[in-house]
């Protein structure tokens, strides 16, 4: 199902997947307490690989946890509505839908980038709320003393037994009582989480622009220091940068990844192969084992795996660089190796940081991994695993 929570439970309890899965989607039918409990157990029972779940972030987000709450009045609203009307499925619904939405906030705030885009359906709804209600502490007492004075009022003609007042006058009162008092509170927590929101995209993108950076001008800039005493090539080189990032800023095409042209996986590789030996004068040796399209999250694999080629090229000594793709059903992995000086990866500084974010930052911000194993003398691998699209 949706985030492998049913196989989860399934291992936990010793059943078949199949029936637990049809046992959630029997109670999410009958009485959507199945929802319910599946984000709930999504929220407790760690993925595959994690050491620990979801929940342990999340009791340390208090402002997640502020927001789920603020769903408490809306349910009890709800509650009393369908149970004054009469409409016992909306009073049945109420409940298991507020807890549901509760937990996805959850999810949302604290889910790494692979589980987010499966979560973000669920609480689409919630970003939607653009308006704030900020205003001076005035302005939130009026709304107070005016929403208590509703929902007193609505109280009244509730428990009224004058035949002259209908019920569904009261609970439009309690109704708008509640928007007043609560309304402006659930905008505000939902705008900060738009915010934040908005916060983590601009900082993955500057992540993502000084990745490409590094790739292009910053490598370029070390090869022209090695090669000082070679006049012409450092012409080539500057010239060939400039081409790059005029590229980049007048076309669109960003430096250091597969090419606009480049509509297959095999093309891309082979483009690395042919770039890196030319440029930096060492034999790569490119394998590629099946084939697929370019999406994102290869084109961020790909621009990973370059940088890494690069890396070995450059740095290991090592007369012949091999790269090695595999594609698979689920996934595309693609391996670096060379057999060269190798290095201590503890002990590289902080400001080196063409493995940290050209290659590892990079792919796990598209939701793959990716490893490094190295030791001084014993050369480097570089692994990187990115899980293909489902079409």
């Amino acid at each position: 199902m949706l985030g492998g929570v049913a196989g989860g439970v399934a291992r936990w309890m010793g059943m078949d997947p199949t029936l637990v899965r049809l046992g959630f989607v029997l109670a999410a039918i009958f009485s959507g307490f199945g929802i319910a409990v599946y984000i709930v157990m999504w929220l407790i029972l760690p993925a595959d690989g994690d050491t620990e779940s979801i929940a342990s972030r999340a009791v340390h987000d208090w402002r997640g946890i502020v927001l789920a709450l603020s769903l408490v009045p809306l349910v009890v609203l709800t509650v009393a509505l369908g149970t004054a009307l009469g409409i016992g499925w909306v009073s049945g619904l109420a409940v298991p839908v507020g807890i549901g939405a509760g937990g996805a906030i959850l999810l949302w705030r604290n889910v790494g980038s692979d589980e987010r885009r499966l979560v973000a359906p669920l609480v689409r709804p919630l970003d939607r709320l653009g308006l704030t209600g900020r205003g001076s502490w005035r302005t939130l007492v009026v709304r107070a003393l005016i929403g208590m004075v509703l929902v007193g009022g609505g109280a009244y003609l509730l428990s009224s037994n004058h035949a002259t007042l209908r019920p569904l006058e009261g609970v439009g009162l309690v109704v708008a009582g509640a928007v007043v008092v609560f309304g402006p509170w659930w905008l505000r927590v939902a705008r900060d989480l738009v915010d934040e929101r908005q916060g983590r995209a601009l900082a993955e993108e500057r992540a993502d622009m000084a990745a490409r950076l590094h790739d292009s001008v910053l490598q370029t800039l070390a090869l022209i220091q090695r090669r000082s005493d070679q006049p012409g090539q450092v012409v080539k080189l500057a010239r060939a940068q400039e081409r790059e990032l005029r590229s980049w800023l007048f076309d669109g095409r960003a430096p250091g990844g597969a090419e606009d042209d480049d509509v297959m996986l095999s093309q891309a590789v082979h483009r690395i192969e042919r770039e890196v030996e030319d440029l930096h004068e060492v034999a790569v040796e490119a394998v590629v084992v099946g084939d697929c399209g370019l999406d994102d999250e290869l084109r961020s694999l790909v621009a990973a795996g370059r940088e890494a080629t690069v890396n070995a090229a450059k740095w290991s000594g090592a007369p012949v660089v091999s790269l090695f793709v595999e594609v698979e059903p689920d996934e595309v992995s693609m391996f670096v190796r060379d057999k060269g000086a190798g290095f201590d990866l503890e002990n590289v500084g902080s400001d080196r940081r063409g493995v940290a974010q050209s290659i590892l930052a990079r792919v796990e911000r598209h939701g793959g991994k990716a490893e490094v194993r190295t030791a001084p003398g014993e050369g480097t691998e570089v692994g990187l695993h990115m899980p293909r699209r489902k079409r």
